[in-house]
């Protein structure tokens, strides 16, 4: 492959790549939690409204989402979205629901001693949601969460099929300019080894920040280290008692 191949098609859909990712994990991250947090609402209308959103976008094809909002979308609406922003909407909203089931599992592992805790110092439902649910919940969806990135990063190789120039689409453009098949796809596997690589060690890193926060430290151990922690309840106790100063 010249180098002209390389700075014209491979380099720029690496970066389309890098922006489709994180634009699409932010839309994913904002839905997550807002619709997680609604599963775990009082009122059995939100749960039902945001327990109705995660069945639909986990129940249907993040492609044919896409294409629906690229070509049904705009005769409906009479506005066409460019196809960048139709694969973030779909690759977004469809993730994020699958992210609202980690948030929700999350805050329900969390011990009812803790909701007690946040009555018995008067906090309302919204405080006790920040300042002691989610402290010790976030931690616990680190792990999926960072499984459910790369998920989306490998999920982005669908936008080629809207002719959005990133990693896939570059590589068909040079295998047609060069007809040679090996090099290129051997080059965007690796391509996505490395975003992988990336994107599971900065989560690591922030897993180990969050668990920090509510007292699990890290141990040295063979494989990656292992975390203990104090205590759930002197944890949470102090999450609560930090927010009551």
């Amino acid at each position: 492959m010249t180098a002209g191949l390389w700075q014209n098609w491979v380099l720029p859909g690496i970066w389309i790549t890098v922006q489709l990712l994180v634009y699409s994990a932010v839309l994913a991250a904002v839905t997550a939690f807002a619709v997680g947090m609604a599963r775990t609402h009082r009122s059995r209308a939100v749960r039902f409204l945001a327990g109705l959103y995660t069945e639909i976008f986990r129940g249907t094809s993040a492609l044919v989402l896409m294409f629906w909002l690229f070509f049904v979308v705009p005769p409906l609406m009479g506005w066409q979205l460019v196809p960048m922003w139709a694969a973030v909407l779909a690759l977004g909203l469809s993730y994020g629901a699958y992210g609202a089931e980690i948030v929700r599992g999350a805050l329900n592992s969390v011990a009812r001693s803790q909701r007690e805790a946040g009555t018995a110092l008067s906090f309302s439902p919204w405080q006790r949601m920040r300042l002691i649910l989610l402290p010790q919940a976030v931690p616990e969806m680190m792990p999926p969460f960072c499984n459910l990135l790369v998920e989306l990063l490998k999920g982005t190789a669908l936008v080629s099929l809207l002719g959005v120039g990133d990693v896939s689409f570059a590589a068909y453009l040079v295998r047609l300019a060069t007809q040679e098949s090996a090099q290129i796809y051997t080059i965007s596997l690796v391509i996505y080894f490395v975003l992988a690589m990336v994107v599971t060690r900065s989560m690591k890193a922030l897993e180990r920040r969050t668990k920090r926060n509510i007292g699990i430290e890290p141990e040295p151990a063979l494989f990656g280290g292992v975390f203990t922690r104090r205590s759930a309840s002197a944890a949470g106790t102090e999450v609560a008692g930090g927010a009551s100063k």
